[in-house]
């Protein structure tokens, strides 16, 4: 009798977590077919024909499991049309990133080709140039890391700038590349909504867009103990991608294709176990900082993050030509000669 009841418990408890993952399920396919049916009156009419069928395959089969089969196949079938979805460069792109880089590479001479460099005077009113700008691969002398967080302490911005002496710096952005009308959304970032884009530009672009115009931004600045051979690899994996997704788009996702993700699959990157705090990347620093990662003049953590916030700095520099150095001056890690 106790055995009877107790597999009448179990056979309950897993069909309640079946029902919860189908449930799951169904929520994601109704969002897919919202969000990425290009055809604004078709949204409705297609989410009413997926809930058709699943009623019906609920009312007509008959069984626990044929049901479940029934309901996961009226999934699979929206999920295929979702993966058939194609990503395209071709669009009604926001200015900014109405461009995608690309580079030359010659020997240790590399040339961008449409690098930003967008002069705001608020957010969302700015007027872009598009720079051919040449780096010298001997010249790279170090590798910055930036965190900007906009909210939850979990989540960050993730970009990198690598230091080409005499305050010339290549800092590189992977983002969500918005069609003119799109704001940046989590839930829709989960979706077909955005392709990839590597920005590549300026520091007074970049950064200066988030400590000076965006609203409720945190960036903090680090120095890395990256080698010179390593952050070259880097580099080079970074135009890499540029150029990959300069000729071949990618679709964006907010979990497995995103600012963090990108960079890990990088080949430089490879060799680096993947764990949760790359998705979480609001603790990169804090991870880099137990890996010895970060250089620190000694100091613990707490101390370090605080004096890597950079936001007063970068207000205060703002139009100065030479925002960077100023961005970087005093601050723990940093060699005084730059």
């Amino acid at each position: 009798m106790e055995q009877s009841r107790l597999r009448i418990f179990f056979r309950a408890c897993g069909h309640l977590f079946v029902c919860i993952i189908l449930l799951v399920l169904v929520l994601w396919t109704v969002a897919a077919l919202y969000f990425d049916i290009r055809v604004a009156w078709l949204r409705i009419p297609g989410i009413a024909v997926y809930l058709f069928a699943l009623v019906a395959a609920l009312v007509f089969f008959k069984g626990f499991w044929k049901r479940v089969a029934g309901c996961v196949a009226c999934a699979l079938v929206v999920m295929l049309w979702w993966l058939s979805l194609k990503p395209s460069n071709y669009a009604d792109w926001q200015t900014d990133v109405s461009r995608t880089a690309w580079t030359e590479v010659n020997g240790n001479i590399v040339t961008i080709h449409d690098l930003r460099d967008c002069d705001y005077r608020a957010e969302f009113d700015y007027t872009c140039q598009w720079q051919t700008k040449q780096v010298n691969l001997d010249d790279l002398r170090g590798l910055d890391l930036f965190l900007d967080y906009w909210g939850s302490p979990w989540i960050a911005h993730t970009m990198l700038s690598f230091d080409f002496g005499n305050g010339n710096y290549v800092p590189f952005s992977i983002e969500a590349r918005k069609r003119v009308g799109q704001s940046y959304s989590a839930i829709r970032g989960f979706f077909r909504q955005f392709t990839l884009i590597t920005v590549v530009s300026t520091e007074r672009d970049v950064v200066r867009l988030r400590t000076n115009y965006r609203k409720g931004e945190d960036l903090y600045l680090y120095h890395t103990t990256a080698t010179i051979p390593f952050a070259r690899s880097l580099f080079l994996d970074y135009i890499g991608l540029a150029d990959d997704l300069h000729d071949h788009t990618k679709w964006y996702n907010a979990i497995t294709d995103n600012c963090t993700t990108q960079i890990f699959q990088l080949q430089a990157m490879r060799s680096q176990p993947w764990k949760l705090a790359i998705l979480l990347n609001g603790k990169a620093d804090e991870m880099s900082y137990k890996k010895g990662n970060l250089a620190t003049d000694g100091m613990p953590f707490d101390e370090l993050k605080r004096r890597a916030y950079i936001n007063p700095a970068a207000q205060a520099a703002n139009d100065d030509p030479n925002f960077s150095a100023r961005i970087r001056a005093g601050r723990p890690g940093f060699p005084l000669q730059r």
